[in-house]
């Protein structure tokens, strides 16, 4: 093998031990704290969501991750859809409706309901807008008398809880019509805790200036407490996790119910956990969602946090786990998704692709591509001999002319008369070329004389070399 080819095994070898290397080489841990079901990173909640079924004991069958929106999965319609439909009746009351004044319409800015459970009646402030607060009562109403709905315990554990208004109604007539649902999440859709009576606000760890200048937390963790006695004897009086863990705390509202319970804390007193009545329903809310992912339930000190706050659940019901907040409908990931959901942009969308493919196909025949016109090389051999004739005659020496010209002559004379060596200064030689061309000997030998004197001569002029060329051109007219 040349150098050359040991080169190239040498580098083909490099890079097999490089991809090698790239491989099987540990790949670095993901911290995004995705606190999606499926993610096995340390902020994920693969753990939790495996573990539910003993937890809350209902069946793997009962435990169902949900990916649509949550007025889609309890009411059993589509959201678009229902949206659609109510903001069409909406506008037909409208138009049907007399003007109120402005006292009656500044008025209904919050609606009120009750709900009767035995002898206790819990109230609920329900925000409205567009000045729909009696429809959205009736309906509200309506959905809470209804006996068709499935009982089910619904779980979010998200960075963020985001809800439109409809999802919010629906899970509040959820809670009250007797199930409930806990939401762990960092920050809280405004709409949703202004209806409980909590709001959400960010805690900032305290931090020191180093002597270098830079800045470090003044704490690295946070103390969590159990507020319920018997249950901080069972799963630990409190729990440490890292200061970056809790970024919010729980605030009482006016409207809190008074049946609101603190169920946690942090070591400052700051309610993390707490548990809001509602109808025959409640909601648990918790401002430490990490505490759920894989990281803390899989160690002893932090993981029975979680499991505290799942006992407060009612068990053998079906659970309903969130994976909308996060991940989005089933097959959301393709980039056309809004348009394949609507007819219209799904139709329009076959119809644009359609007339691009007419387009090419008749735009194509209509304009083919130009095809070049080639210009067919040019014969330059004879502007080449000019060219060298020139060069010739600029030295008024015709002996190279002359030389180059006799050459060409007995050239032509062995190959046309197949002498194989061809002398003219031999008797013999000239005799057999008479009789080939048919030429008297007298004029070949007075062409060999010419041509001789012509390849003896020092300086041939003008005269002579048209001499010779005249006779070369009668000879080879004259042969046969």
């Amino acid at each position: 093998m040349t150098t050359f080819r040991w080169y190239l095994v040498g580098l083909a070898l490099l890079l097999g031990a490089y991809v090698a290397v790239e491989y099987y080489r540990p790949k670095p841990l993901d911290w995004r704290p995705t606190l999606q079901n499926n993610d096995k990173i340390p902020y994920g909640t693969y753990v939790l969501f495996q573990e539910l079924p003993d937890l809350l004991g209902a069946s793997r069958n009962q435990v169902q991750p949900i990916r649509v929106p949550i007025y889609s999965q309890i009411e059993g319609v589509d959201e678009d859809k229902a949206r659609s439909e109510n903001l069409a009746g909406r506008d037909d009351a409208t138009e049907n409706a007399p003007v109120a004044d402005s006292a009656q319409t500044a008025s209904t800015d919050w609606a009120t309901d009750s709900v009767q459970t035995g002898s206790e009646a819990t109230s609920s402030r329900l925000p409205t807008e567009d000045g729909a607060e009696a429809d959205d009562d009736a309906d509200y109403a309506a959905g809470l008398e209804a006996g068709d709905f499935t009982p089910a315990t619904y779980l979010f554990v998200a960075p963020s809880f985001e809800l439109s208004r409809l999802d919010c109604r629906s899970l509040l007539r959820h809670v009250a019509r007797g199930n409930d649902v806990l939401v762990a999440a960092n920050e809280f859709n405004y709409f949703f805790a202004d209806t409980l009576g909590f709001a959400v606000r960010p805690i900032f760890p305290p931090l020191r200036t180093n002597p270098n200048g830079s800045r470090s937390l003044l704490q690295d963790s946070v103390q969590l407490r159990l507020r319920n006695p018997g249950l901080a004897r069972q799963a630990g009086a409190s729990f440490r996790l890292p200061a970056q863990a809790l970024t919010a705390r729980l605030l009482a509202r006016p409207n809190l119910p008074a049946k609101a319970t603190s169920l946690a804390t942090d070591e400052q007193g700051r309610t993390v956990l707490l548990r809001v009545p509602h109808g025959r329903g409640h909601v648990y809310v918790c401002s430490v969602p990490l505490a759920f992912s894989n990281y803390f339930v899989l160690q002893p000190r932090t993981g029975n946090f979680a499991f505290a706050a799942l006992s407060y659940l009612p068990t053998g019901r079906p659970v309903w786990w969130d994976e909308y907040q996060k991940q989005g409908r089933r097959g959301e990931q393709s980039l056309l998704r809004v348009l394949m959901d609507h007819d219209a942009l799904r139709y329009a969308t076959y119809l644009t692709l359609l007339a691009a493919v007419l387009f090419v196909v008749f735009e194509a025949r209509r304009r083919q591509r130009v095809i070049p016109v080639l210009k067919p090389l040019p014969n330059t051999t004879l502007l080449f001999t000019r060219t060298v004739a020139g060069l010739y005659r600029q030295d008024r020496n015709h002996q190279l002319i002359a030389e180059k010209k006799i050459g060409l002559f007995l050239e032509h004379l062995r190959t046309r008369y197949h002498e194989p060596s061809l002398d003219l200064g031999e008797a013999d030689t000239r005799e057999r070329l008479a009789q080939k061309t048919g030429i008297p000997r007298a004029d070949i030998d007075a062409l060999s004389r010419r041509l001789n004197f012509v390849l003896t001569a020092r300086q041939v002029s003008d005269a002579e070399l048209l001499a010779l060329n005249k006779a070369i051109n009668t000879f080879r007219q004259a042969a046969a």
